[in-house]
């Protein structure tokens, strides 16, 4: 924080000179002057003039998000909450803080570098073992960062704050931090955590990445079964909404990554029975894999009652 508060300081500084190189050319007794001087120190004027704007937003929302305090919260880790955040870190968090999209959950893989914005500076998936940073957090603290998107010391978390993941009901939430807190610490030389630089702040301070609505502060799941509401709440454990959009339709190319393909057509031409061993596989029922960037292996640890209410999700209207 204290390097791009310096940047956004010589920016205003800058700012300020060539709005003053401006007033003094529009007042110069050569008409040359006045015009191209006026309009070269007005032009660059308003870049920076509008750096420095995108800058100031920016600090706001990554170094000062408008977030409650993190809960008073001491989970109980009973076995059946462990065995339960087990299972939603085994199909949704090992996809971007496991190696390999499997555990051990030692993060370290930098999103920024591999998605194509690393001029951004560093967005890498924390340690969730208790080797890592949160074995520092309080349970409280941890609930905030899944629901809210903030971290111990109270900045933004670029990704957390808006995947679906900040969905979760208040007991699922409870139960992943049981399980995490159960792992073995497992330690890694790879870096964690967002490190944005500056042009990163002027792009968060642009609304590049559109920032989500807050979340409330608690969330209850829908009854389990197979239908259309338990299976949008499939597709939140999953994180399947973070990738093809809030309603499972897709969503276009954007600074985040590619476009992702509406998964509803498709789906509509299976069975429950195709759309299950699809997923048990990664093959189509015609014999063609999943695309690389598919993350059918995460999917495919759901149970059958879990895909039977997604493929519900799916096939009915958005």
């Amino acid at each position: 924080m204290f390097i791009n508060l310096i940047v956004l300081l010589i920016v205003i500084a800058i700012t300020v000179f060539l709005g003053r190189l401006t007033f003094r050319a529009v007042k110069a007794q050569r008409l040359w002057v006045k015009i191209l001087g006026g309009l070269g120190a007005g032009l660059l004027t308003l870049v920076f003039a509008a750096v420095s704007f995108f800058g100031i937003k920016g600090m706001m929302t990554v170094y000062f998000p408008n977030a409650a305090p993190a809960p008073d919260l001491k989970v109980d880790a009973t076995s059946e909450q462990i065995a339960r955040g087990e299972y939603i870190a085994n199909i949704g968090c090992v996809g971007c803080h496991g190696v390999d999209q499997a555990p051990p959950l030692k993060g370290g893989w930098n999103m920024a570098e591999a998605e194509g914005f690393g001029f951004m500076g560093q967005v890498a998936t924390e340690n969730l073992t208790p080797g890592g940073k949160l074995a520092n957090y309080t349970d409280g603290e941890i609930f905030r960062a899944i629901r809210h998107g903030v971290n111990k010391d109270g900045d933004m978390v670029m990704f957390m704050s808006m995947i679906s993941y900040r969905e979760l009901s208040n007991a699922d939430t409870e139960a992943v931090i049981a399980y995490l807190r159960s792992l073995p610490a497992e330690t890694s030389d790879a870096p964690t955590g967002d490190k944005l630089n500056f042009l990163g702040i002027v792009v968060m301070g642009s609304g590049m990445f559109p920032m989500p609505e807050p979340a409330p502060d608690s969330i209850d799941a829908p009854p389990a079964g197979a239908t259309p509401e338990y299976g949008k709440y499939v597709a939140t454990i999953g994180e399947c909404r973070g990738c093809h959009g809030s309603d499972m339709t897709g969503t276009p190319a954007s600074p985040a990554g590619p476009a992702v393909p509406n998964p509803r057509p498709f789906v509509g031409t299976l069975t429950l029975d195709e759309f299950i061993q699809s997923f048990r596989t990664g093959v189509r029922p015609n014999g063609t894999p999943f695309s690389e960037g598919m993350p059918w292996q995460s999917a495919s640890m759901m149970t059958d009652d879990d895909l039977a209410a997604l493929y519900a999700y799916l096939t009915a209207e958005p």
